[in-house]
């Protein structure tokens, strides 16, 4: 019997989940072993985690007594949510609650919660800047995650709350430089000139997460905001440019003008990158890049993952 202690992995197969298996199974010395969940262990993304010597296990949220079965004897925890699977916050909000009952329940000694700012604390929904969606938010997605925390610590699960931000994979699933009419590359974002965008590598959630668990006490309580890079829109470009070889410009629009078109979630798309355009300083001032490379010496910055992944940029 292994003696290493067991971080049960929601979203096993997804990109932060995925990741943070990862990160456990390739650190020998952890002292941790993989309890991946799924709701398809037959899938191949859990059998490749099976072959890398994780425990798949079955486990839906929807299924509360498999989650858990899933989380007994387990001494800690990485949980995240995939909102964009269902879009609806008040699904989401019931698989927290399904959550945080399953780690209070097995006496979890350490959780952490793959999370995001709950926008309404800077931007109340009194505010009309931007459309109030499902009735009680302004970026369903942010919002429920952030709600969700109060429920870790009403519960008393021993939780870290890791804040992560835009994905620098995005420029490779839909946000990526687009050749416009004149035949220029443009990076199209609903963002305005001159505000910081807190990017990071997904990878670098899964490698964080390892490095929270490793350091144990010291970081229940706590928020950590990830990011890998803070920079304009203009510098994304020119540094799309570079990793390219060609010209890209970086083309602002409005919010509003974002908001009509016809796009899957364009109002929660133009509104969190309203959130963080309109509170730039404030979020990316929660990711301080300094304190996260003492945690994570191997954060990658953004020309670190344009050197690896620049050849995975469509461009047409």
């Amino acid at each position: 019997m292994s003696d290493k202690k067991i971080i049960v992995v929601t979203g096993a197969t997804g990109a932060q989940g995925g990741g943070v298996a990862r990160a456990i199974l390739a650190d020998a010395d952890s002292g941790f072993a993989v309890r991946a969940l799924t709701r398809d262990p037959a899938s191949p993304a859990a059998k490749e985690l099976a072959d890398l010597g994780a425990e798949v296990v079955p486990a839906d949220f929807y299924d509360e007594p498999s989650v858990h079965k899933a989380f007994d004897g387990a001494y800690g925890a990485f949980l995240v949510t995939n909102f964009w699977a269902h879009g609806s916050a008040a699904k989401e909000t019931e698989e927290i609650e399904v959550l945080v009952r399953a780690s209070k329940q097995a006496g979890l000694r350490h959780v952490v919660w793959s999370t995001l700012e709950d926008t309404r604390e800077l931007l109340p929904l009194a505010d009309d800047r931007m459309p109030v969606l499902q009735g009680a938010y302004n970026v369903p997605h942010f919002d429920a995650k952030g709600a969700g925390n109060e429920l870790f610590r009403q519960a008393g699960v021993p939780t870290t709350f890791l804040n992560t931000t835009f994905y620098f994979q995005g420029f490779l699933q839909g946000f990526g430089p687009q050749r416009a009419e004149d035949g220029v590359l443009a990076l199209t974002l609903p963002f305005e000139e001159g505000k910081l965008l807190a990017g990071v590598d997904v990878a670098d959630i899964g490698r964080t997460a390892l490095a929270v668990l490793k350091g144990g006490e010291q970081y229940i309580g706590s928020t950590i905001g990830l990011a890998g890079d803070h920079l304009t829109g203009a510098q994304y470009a020119a540094k799309l440019a570079a990793a390219i070889g060609e010209p890209v410009r970086f083309q602002s629009v409005p919010y509003d003008v974002f908001r009509t078109l016809d796009l899957p979630a364009a109002e929660e798309i133009a509104n969190m990158f309203q959130y963080y355009g309109d509170f730039d300083q404030k979020f990316t001032g929660a990711r301080d890049l300094d304190r996260l490379r003492r945690l994570n010496p191997a954060l990658t910055s953004f020309d670190a993952w344009l050197a690896e992944n620049a050849s995975r940029i469509e461009v047409k």
